[in-house]
C-alpha cells in the first residue's frame, strides 16, 4: 500500500472520528438541552444521558434544570398607611419552557434583570396597599403568596416558573431611622428628667420629714431633761430642807461658805464691802 493511499485511510478514519464525536453531547443531571437545527429548534432533551446531534448542522444551548436565585436590589415602598420601608427580597425560580426562554429571554442574565423589574413591581402594588402592622404580623405569608402570584403569571410569558419569593429584611428609611432614633432619644431624657425631678422632690420630703422628726425629738428629749432636772432640783431642796431644818445654825453656816466659794473662788475677783456686813459674820471673831 502506497504512502498516499495509507494517508487518505489515517485522513478519513480522523474525519469519521471527529464526525462521531461532534455528533454525540452529554446531558448531565442539572442541565436541558435544546437542539437547534440552523437556528431552528429541532428537539428538547431534559433527561440526562448521551443524546446525538447531525454534526455542522445542529447546534445545542444548554440551560439549567435546577432551581436559581434571583436578588432584586433594595426596593423603597411606600405602604397604605403612609410609611415607607426598604425592602430588601429574593425569589427562585427555574426554567420550565426552554423554547420559550430561549425566543423571550435567550440568557439568564438577561432573565435575572427581567425578574428584578418583575418582582420590585409586584412588591410595591401588593405592599401599597398593606400596612406595616400587616407585614409584620401573620399576614405577612399571604402578602408573600400574592406577590409570588402575581410574579407568577408574569414570569410565565419567559417560560419561567417562581418558586419562591421572601422579603429577607424590611428596614425604615435612613432619615426616618434617625429621626426615630432622635425621638427616642429625647422621650427617654425627658423620662430621665422627670425621673430625677421626682427623686428630687422624694428627697426634699424625705429630709424635710426627717428635720421635722429630728427636731421633735430634741424638744421632747429637753421637756423631759427639764421637767427630770426640776424634779430632781424640786427633790435635791426637800431633801435639803430636811437635812438642814434639824440644825438651822448649820445650814446659815452652809449657806455662807457656799456664798464664800462663788463670790471669792475667783482669783480676778475684788470685793469691797462693810466690816460690819453680814457676809463676815463668820471672820469677825478671826478679826477680833
Amino acid at each position: 500500500m502506497s504512502d498516499v493511499k495509507i494517508l487518505g485511510l489515517l485522513t478519513a478514519v480522523v474525519f469519521v472520528f471527529v464526525l462521531i464525536n461532534s455528533a454525540i453531547f452529554t446531558v448531565t443531571e442539572g442541565q436541558q438541552v435544546i437542539v437547534l437545527r440552523f437556528g431552528d429548534p429541532k428537539v428538547q432533551i431534559t433527561e440526562p444521558g448521551l443524546h446525538f446531534k447531525v454534526p455542522l448542522v445542529d447546534n445545542i444551548r444548554a440551560f439549567e434544570k435546577r432551581i436559581l436565585n434571583v436578588d432584586p436590589p433594595s426596593e423603597e415602598v411606600l405602604l397604605a398607611d403612609q410609611k415607607r420601608l426598604v425592602v430588601d427580597s429574593f425569589a427562585r425560580y427555574r426554567i420550565t419552557d426552554m423554547l420559550l426562554f430561549l425566543k423571550t429571554l435567550n440568557t439568564e442574565n438577561s432573565a435575572q434583570q427581567r425578574l428584578h423589574t418583575v418582582i420590585n413591581s409586584a412588591l410595591r402594588s401588593t405592599m401599597g396597599k398593606a400596612t406595616l402592622q400587616d407585614i409584620l404580623s401573620a399576614k405577612r405569608d399571604s402578602l408573600m403568596e400574592n406577590i409570588q402570584s402575581i410574579v407568577n403569571e408574569e414570569a410565565k410569558r419567559f417560560g419561567i416558573e417562581v418558586v419562591d419569593v421572601r422579603i429577607v429584611r424590611a428596614d425604615l428609611p435612613e432619615q426616618v431611622t434617625q429621626a426615630t432614633f432622635e425621638r427616642m432619644r429625647s422621650e427617654r431624657e425627658r423620662e430621665a428628667r422627670e425621673a430625677r425631678a421626682e427623686g428630687e422632690q422624694l428627697s426634699i420630703e424625705i429630709r424635710s420629714k426627717a428635720d421635722k422628726e429630728r427636731t421633735v425629738l430634741l424638744a421632747e428629749a429637753k421637756r423631759d431633761a427639764e421637767i427630770s432636772r426640776g424634779q430632781g432640783d424640786k427633790k435635791a431642796i426637800e431633801i435639803y430642807g430636811q437635812a438642814f431644818g434639824q440644825d438651822p445654825k448649820f445650814y446659815a453656816f452652809y449657806r455662807s461658805l457656799e456664798a464664800y466659794k462663788n463670790s471669792l473662788g475667783n482669783p480676778d475677783t475684788t470685793l469691797l464691802i462693810s466690816p460690819n456686813s453680814e457676809v463676815l459674820d463668820y471672820f469677825k471673831d478671826k478679826m477680833k
